[in-house]
């Protein structure tokens, strides 16, 4: 996780003078513009507090001062998941992220049974990758436990992150891949280390891919599907 950090302008751009300027000035200007529209009066998107992205997440409001309103995917393309360890508890992640003078939370905490928190929607970008173009474009999932400690990463943990990125993944057409799919330490400019070694990519990516087959194919007509899990609290 990771607070934002501001555009500025590089020392190619002042180095390019007169028109190319002016046309590079023109073009980013159209494009802020085009990320904004939905800020105008009668075009910004009904929500309801408190509404889930994942079924059978638990909503947990992060601080406001933790991320900023969007639109998304209509204002920032939504093209990865970062996956997070917390460097403790559950509890403690929750607890952070509501404190506004964190700055930094993520979109979803998930605990060593498998239990979702949702804190931030979806369409808002959450300040969690110290990188402000993949704040824009990504959703974090946090988890449970510590970089250290691979007996923190249960089989619980994994299925159920797992169910959740492949979500992510089927709503935003998202590959499920590991370009796609990336750890906090895999982000430019970052000085996190997280998932660490002990989090096992290949069995992450396996559990994801069956979720996400899943999903692409549900029970036919008239055949009940798999028993549903209970809910974990």
């Amino acid at each position: 996780m990771g607070s934002e950090k501001k555009r500025g302008v590089g020392r190619r751009a002042v180095l390019l003078g007169g028109g190319a300027t002016a046309v590079g000035a023109a073009v980013l200007a159209r494009d802020e513009l085009r990320r904004a529209w939905w800020r105008l009066p009668g075009t910004e998107r009904e929500r309801v507090d408190g509404e889930l992205d994942h079924k059978g997440a638990d909503w947990s409001a992060a601080a406001r001062a933790n991320w900023r309103r969007a639109d998304r995917p209509d204002d920032f393309t939504i093209d990865r998941v970062v996956i997070h360890v917390v460097q403790g508890s559950y509890a403690t992640a929750l607890k952070v992220f509501r404190n506004p003078g964190h700055g930094a939370a993520t979109h979803y905490v998930v605990r060593k049974d498998g239990h979702v928190a949702q804190m931030i929607r979806e369409l808002d970008v959450a300040f969690h990758a110290g990188n402000r173009d993949m704040n824009e474009r990504s959703v974090g999932i946090e988890h449970e436990g510590f970089v250290d400690r691979p007996q923190d990463f249960t089989a619980a943990m994994y299925e159920g992150s797992a169910r959740l990125t492949a979500g992510i993944c089927a709503r935003y057409g998202i590959p499920v891949d590991r370009e796609h799919i990336i750890g906090h330490v895999e982000v430019e400019g970052t000085d996190h280390t997280d998932p660490g070694p002990h989090w096992d990519w290949p069995r992450y990516m396996r559990l994801v891919r069956e979720a996400s087959a899943r999903l692409a194919s549900p029970a036919p007509p008239g055949r009940p599907s798999a028993k549903a899990a209970p809910k974990l609290r």
